[in-house]
């Protein structure tokens, strides 16, 4: 399954760590090296980026990481991080793919679940462990479920179950979610396009279960994320030595 990876945003709470947050180095490797390598371990096949600020570097590196990896620059990355999904539409298409965050790690055994889930318009890989101590409860995205259903989703969410994992499996039907969305005025964010098919009953979540994942957001993030490095706490290929 092709995966389009979202890596335009200024990466302002890293900022003091690293000019690039897709760049920004844990235990040596950049960590949308970690994210791509993950992916692939878990079943994904080939690579879109959305790159912005910082893009040429990002896209230097990306194309002696791999040659293959089609990149696609965002005409204004200040903008909400769904048009900046818009702008890698037409590089993955409409058929059915992953759709990532270069700041979110994981381990690639949350991937192959995306892969096996259900060809829906949009699933979403959510951690139901309220109590993870890897979640920042002030940036993190919060999800409300009914069964396998996402009723409501956002930052503020008073009344949730779940956190979103930033890993999604979505087609064409969430691109035009996401049109309808900005069309009418909205934000023009991911989580809008979700409420969107939330509304008519079109988005899935798919429980990661014990599965290891962080959204390396911050300097603490990164300090977490270069402990499981060097604890070995993920599995399989989750973030390569």
């Amino acid at each position: 399954m092709k995966a389009l990876i979202v890596a335009a945003g200024l990466g302002s709470r890293l900022r003091e760590v690293s000019p690039s947050k897709p760049l920004t180095s844990i235990a040596g490797v950049p960590m949308i090296a970690r994210v791509i390598a993950a992916a692939r371990a878990g079943g994904a096949t080939s690579f879109a980026v959305v790159i912005g600020h910082e893009g040429d570097r990002l896209q230097a590196f990306l194309h002696e990481l791999d040659p293959t990896i089609t990149c696609v620059t965002t005409a204004d990355w200040n903008l909400p991080n769904g048009y900046s999904v818009l702008t890698g539409a037409g590089a993955i298409g409409p058929e059915r793919h992953l759709l990532m965050m270069a700041d979110h790690l994981c381990e690639p055994a949350i991937i192959a679940r995306m892969i096996a889930a259900p060809a829906v318009p949009l699933a979403l890989a959510i951690d139901r462990r309220l109590d993870n101590p890897l979640i920042d409860l002030d940036d993190v995205t919060r999800v409300r479920t009914n069964g396998d259903r996402i009723v409501a989703i956002g930052k503020h969410l008073p009344d949730y179950d779940s956190f979103d994992c930033g890993i999604f499996a979505v087609d064409g039907r969430f691109h035009s979610a996401l049109r309808d969305v900005i069309a009418r005025g909205g934000a023009g964010s991911i989580s809008a396009g979700v409420e969107a098919l939330a509304a008519t009953g079109d988005a899935h979540a798919v429980d990661i279960g014990e599965a290891w994942w962080l959204d390396v957001d911050d300097a603490r993030a990164l300090a977490q994320a270069e402990a499981a490095v060097a604890d070995q706490r993920p599995r399989d290929a989750a973030l390569p030595a």
